[in-house]
């Protein structure tokens, strides 16, 4: 009887406390009904590295598209993994989410994500795709026009990449979801559990405690621009099957969810008008040349952010190469000012170069050099954490040549 009572006070201490998360309203700026593209561009969000039925997936395309529309995206990225035969999924809009076809291929001990605008496979077969991407990896950067790159979670156990990074790709992943879950897990069994306990009272919460800052992908997307261009993109590995039995009762974590954790977030000078082939060409060519920033939406809502370098009457996005020229100046803008502490860090070389408490910087180029912004926030969570740092934004760098 004891025991039983122990426990009847356990459970009752545990729903109770599910209560006081309950109402901890995660959100770091204001929550508006409508939010305010930054003045002079559009911003359209999406998420790349998304796995159906057809692969490791538990859900059609369908159900993925409605979940993404529940997650007001604009568009996805279609990925299943070692898919060599055509597939019967078309690119095309459902509602206003735009859908691209791409695929996810295992690559030596690596994977690869492949995206044609032109739908053609890179192989019938294992053996042909690793012949196609050596030809492609080993042509310079710009070759494949048509193309898009990107090497994922490079730092993942049993995935992660050997050596140099090969001149053909466009792109790394800087944040994977599921990568940096994983992380959390062996660096804290503890507070992963912690997470998984309270994922049904507050599941946004649950969510951002697993994520830490992704150092060593920053670090290699730091290194490697120092010689060439390249990108950094955030992928979901959204599968909804992290529960051996998600196919028949639960799809955990769901898709919309993930969905609605971090996006790809690319500015465009105009507008999506509905014309699928017109609108696929720019959003693929603003993942092409950089030209996007990545957000952790779960803790605020980012639209209306904007990074430029300016130049007397000229403005350049972020993936841009520019000239040095005294008077240049690096503008950033916050959607609104967050309502916990705030830095906005800027990166040069790699290396952190100047940090402000504004919502709005102007700082002087007096230098050439490779430069990123970071947007970072100390909000104060529910007991048993406490006040910490964590990023919001990240932007793709600015390439400031002497």
């Amino acid at each position: 009887m004891r025991g039983l009572g122990f426990f009847s006070l356990l459970l009752i201490t545990y729903f109770m406390y599910g209560f006081y998360i309950n109402q901890y309203d995660l959100s770091i700026v204001p929550r508006t009904l409508k939010s305010d593209n930054a003045s002079g561009y559009y911003d359209y969000k999406g998420v790349i590295n998304i796995h159906s039925n057809r692969s490791i997936g538990s859900a059609n395309t369908q159900f993925i598209a409605t979940s993404a529309q529940l997650a007001s995206l604009d568009f996805i990225m279609l990925t299943d993994l070692n898919q060599f035969q055509a597939s019967p999924i078309s690119e095309r809009y459902i509602g206003n989410l735009l859908i691209f076809n791409a695929g996810k291929y295992s690559y030596l001990d690596s994977r690869l994500t492949y995206y044609s605008s032109k739908q053609e496979s890179p192989g019938d077969n294992l053996g042909g795709v690793q012949v196609r991407f050596a030809d492609y990896l080993s042509q310079k950067q710009g070759s494949n026009k048509d193309s898009l790159l990107i090497l994922d979670h490079p730092y993942k156990l049993g995935f992660s990449w050997a050596g140099d990074l090969p001149e053909g790709l466009d792109g790394i992943e800087i944040v994977n979801l599921k990568s940096l879950s994983v992380r959390a897990l062996e660096y804290s069994k503890i507070s992963t559990l912690w997470s998984f306990l309270i994922y049904p009272f507050n599941s946004r919460l649950a969510l951002i405690r697993l994520f830490s800052e992704p150092s060593e992908e920053l670090a290699l997307l730091d290194q490697m621009t120092q010689q060439r261009m390249l990108s950094g993109f955030a992928g979901a590995e959204a599968s909804a099957r992290a529960l051996p039995f998600a196919n028949y009762l639960v799809k955990f974590p769901s898709y919309q969810r993930l969905f609605e954790t971090a996006s790809n977030h690319v500015l465009l000078k105009s507008e999506l008008t509905g014309n699928f082939s017109n609108d696929k060409q720019k959003i693929f060519q603003a993942l092409k040349n950089g030209q996007f920033y990545i957000a952790f939406d779960i803790i605020g809502d980012p639209k209306g952010f904007i990074a430029t370098v300016e130049d007397k009457n000229k403005s350049y996005l972020m993936g841009s190469q520019i000239k040095f020229n005294k008077g240049q100046s690096l503008n950033v803008k916050l959607p609104a000012i967050p309502k916990e502490f705030f830095e906005v860090v800027i990166y040069r070389n790699g290396s952190r170069y100047q940090t402000f408490n504004e919502h709005e910087v102007h700082m002087t180029l007096t230098e050439p050099g490779i430069y990123r912004a970071q947007v970072r926030v100390s909000p104060l969570w529910p007991l048993p954490d406490a006040r910490k740092w964590v990023s919001w934004i990240y932007t793709n760098p600015f390439y400031v040549q002497p």
